[in-house]
């Protein structure tokens, strides 16, 4: 158990802690390629919603083959991603490249596949607090690498800081090793009491199971949205560069607190009210933070709590995933929840963009923030953690 929590949560660490720096590069490329931040942030868009598309595929794979091959391939992608990311000439080579390539990769080395190891490989009784662990991790990264990102942009320029972490990405491929599975070894698979299709089909069918879904989609559009625009949110009202990069690495290290919380407050109280209760919070958050005067002690503070709320929505839900459903299939269902959160990502992003061009401002998107974080909470309040009942032929 130490060996997975340890690889799992350093593999989660660098790539959560790369993507998490994104919003750092939004003003510096658009200088300087003279793009407008719309350009940009549909290529996050399009990277958010590549994640989850390939997600649900990397998950299936993952569950039928192991995470090994799925991670050293992972790893792969998201150096050549970040490559393009760094010498992409045009728009379109940016959005294929930054999109596409980046998002697949984060689709192979992040949660869903991760959470698949964990939850065949650590028994129900610490699987959410297993969980909450390598979410942990990735706040982390956030804490660790979002600073450091912001200091490579200041000493090497923008392109070359780019660079630096496609080298970065690789150290997935030594770490995919402690994480090989028994079972999987030689190309074997662990036996099924179920189909791909009858999994889905099962998952699509329970309402619960529509409702994480549901309510996943505004995590995405709130995390996303403030993660990527609230650096340049933060210059168009005076403040430094220096405040958004702090301010990401508080975000990171508070929820280091928060998600490692949720995990093992899991394992004792219903998950349904811990998610509640986060979407709720962050509502109310998000409408004192644009209610207060902006200066940085507002911005460090609001980071500073909407950090413990940021990814701690993580370990409760794909631990009620796998208390429906089981772990035959965890990975690949992860995805498909995972999928939603990446819509609502992609939504955030591009919008955040998108309204920004039209009218000056992100005004919008914050409201919405607020108002989808409300609808959240009422979303997953029915819903219901008790095991499935399947025929005896199916059983688990």
């Amino acid at each position: 158990m130490a060996q997975i929590l340890a690889c799992g949560a350093a593999v989660v660490t660098l790539s959560m802690g790369i993507r998490h720096g994104f919003g750092l590069w939004l003003a510096p490329i658009t200088q300087d390629m003279g793009w407008t931040r719309q350009t940009f942030a549909l290529a996050m868009a399009i990277q958010n919603l590549a994640w989850g598309v390939f997600g649900i595929f990397g998950g299936m794979v993952a569950d039928r083959f192991g995470a090994f091959r799925v991670l050293i391939g992972g790893s792969l992608l998201y150096a050549l991603g970040l490559m393009g990311m760094a010498l992409s000439p045009t728009a379109g080579l940016f959005a294929l490249t930054t999109g596409v390539v980046i998002g697949a990769a984060q689709a192979g080395t992040t949660y869903a596949v991760i959470y698949g190891v964990l939850g065949r490989q650590i028994a129900a009784d610490k699987r959410s607090w297993a969980m909450g662990v390598a979410a942990a991790a990735g706040s982390f990264g956030q804490f660790l690498m979002v600073p450091l990102e912001g200091q490579l942009i200041l000493s090497l320029g923008w392109q070359q800081a780019l660079l630096v972490l496609a080298a970065m990405a690789l150290l997935i491929i030594p770490l995919a090793w402690g994480l090989r599975e028994p079972g999987f070894h030689g190309g074997a698979s662990v036996r099924r009491t179920q189909t791909l299709g009858e999994a889905v089909a099962e998952a699509l069918r329970h309402p619960s199971f529509v409702l994480l879904t549901a309510g996943y989609f505004v995590c995405g559009f709130q995390v996303v949205f403030i993660g990527v625009h609230m650096p340049s949110y933060l210059k168009d009202h005076g403040l430094t560069p220096q405040v958004a990069s702090f301010a990401l690495a508080l975000i990171g290290l508070f929820n280091v607190v928060g998600t490692y919380a949720a995990g093992a407050l899991g394992q004792r109280v219903q998950k349904r009210s811990i998610l509640v209760f986060i979407y709720w919070s962050r509502a109310v958050v998000i409408t004192i933070f644009l209610l207060v005067p902006l200066s940085p002690l507002s911005v460090y503070v609001f980071s500073a709590v909407m950090g413990t709320l940021w990814l701690s929505t993580v370990p409760p839900t794909n631990a009620v995933v796998a208390q429906i459903f089981g772990v035959q299939h965890l990975s690949m269902l992860s995805g498909f929840v995972f999928f939603s959160h990446q819509i609502g990502s992609f939504m955030g992003v591009w919008l955040g963009g998108y309204l920004y061009d039209r009218t000056g401002s992100y005004d919008v998107v914050w409201y919405l923030a607020v108002a989808l974080g409300v609808v959240a909470g009422l979303v997953n309040l029915p819903v219901r953690e008790s095991a499935i009942v399947r025929p005896a032929a199916q059983a688990a």
